[in-house]
């Protein structure tokens, strides 16, 4: 259950991160009111997987999935473009969370 917490956590971050861009810098009033509630959702959702996923594991995980999906959110539907240096770090970032569960303290 602690990783469907995990994952209720990182649409959230995805929600609210999406919404934080479509709120123009808090000036408009329903995107920014739907950030802050996904972004407390999230921050809820991600209390509760850490109750039994470690820390460490965790936050990568919810970190390294949201800055991947959230990359790719940001090139289809905001039209950001992706260079190489997005790549090769979305690359390091998948995976240091993939050797992290590997071969993290955990295990």
């Amino acid at each position: 259950m602690a990783y469907v917490y995990l994952g209720t956590a990182i649409i959230g971050e995805l929600i609210g991160t999406n919404l934080l861009k479509a709120a123009a810098g808090f000036t408009r009033l329903w995107p920014t009111v739907g950030a802050l509630v996904a972004y407390g959702l999230c921050f809820f959702f991600l209390s509760l997987a850490m109750k039994h996923i470690d820390l460490n594991v965790a936050y990568a995980i919810w970190a390294g999935v949201g800055i991947v999906v959230t990359t790719v959110l940001a090139v289809v539907l905001w039209h950001e473009p992706l260079n190489f240096a997005s790549l090769l770090g979305i690359t390091l970032v998948i995976l240091g969370v993939v050797i992290l569960n590997l071969a993290g303290p955990g295990h």
